[in-house]
């Protein structure tokens, strides 16, 4: 874990120091981890009832896009863990927070997952849609190329022992893949794609029927929320496993 010294300043950006103390992250995640699991469990209930039993079925679609409330999400967090990542590598590099790095180990494998969900749910769906379970356009290829970066981060981090050199090298890595972004947000308007263009978060507002927004929103949340337990669980993991390489390292070293 990254262990220099916070610098000293006023108002929220002492506070924001104080808080990646690892102790107090340890001390408050823990508190707040039930109650924060107890509201995604609620959403993911509730998002996942109104979008089966209520919300209506597609007039062309039937009820196949109703794995849009599954995809849709997932896809939203395959780039969105990945933008936090981007964050916590300029942690490192740029204000080197103690708990940048940690932040970005535990989070790969979690958007590794999203983005494997995306591009699953997304062949389910489109084979009875579009009548191929794959096809190489660029929405497809790209969000492929996030998942081999979130590999090939997550085989960065495991080749590396020493951990402020494997958190920088990631780090960079991070940055690097960032460029894959906006190639998948905007792949839908730069080229001729069987995806359709963003129908939620786009200038005019949303398209999409609210009886259908609503549970797509919800699940959305849900998602997010996930992603925060996760995270929380496994930053905690980190820790505690960086915690006992030390005190291993220092019983290695008194012994010799």
């Amino acid at each position: 874990m990254n262990e220099q010294p916070a610098p000293r300043s006023d108002g929220l950006a002492a506070a924001f120091w104080s808080l990646a103390n690892p102790g107090r992250f340890m001390q408050y995640s823990a508190a707040m981890l039930p109650w924060l699991a107890a509201i995604t469990a609620a959403l993911m209930a509730y998002g996942l009832y109104k979008g089966i039993f209520v919300a209506p079925a597609d007039y062309q679609q039937g009820e196949s896009m109703r794995i849009m409330y599954i995809h849709v999400p997932a896809a939203w967090m395959a780039m969105g863990v990945y933008s936090m990542m981007t964050l916590s590598a300029l942690g490192t590099l740029v204000w080197r927070h103690p708990l940048a790095d940690v932040s970005q180990k535990a989070a790969a494998p979690i958007g590794a997952t999203f983005t494997a969900l995306c591009l699953m749910t997304g062949s389910l769906w489109g084979k009875p849609t579009w009548g191929t379970w794959w096809e190489w356009d660029a929405r497809m290829t790209s969000v492929l190329v996030l998942l081999l970066i979130y590999f090939g981060i997550i085989a960065l981090w495991r080749a590396i022992d020493e951990p402020l050199r494997a958190a920088r090298a990631v780090a960079i890595m991070t940055l690097v893949g960032a460029v894959n972004l906006p190639i998948i947000k905007f792949s839908v308007d730069w080229w001729n794609t069987l995806h359709q263009p963003a129908s939620v978060f786009r200038r005019g507002g949303p398209t999409i029927h609210p009886a259908m927004l609503e549970p797509l929103l919800v699940m959305g949340l849900a998602f997010a929320l996930l992603f925060g337990c996760l995270q929380i669980v496994r930053m905690q993991a980190e820790i505690i496993n960086r915690r006992a390489d030390r005190l291993a390292l220092r019983q290695a070293t008194g012994e010799a």
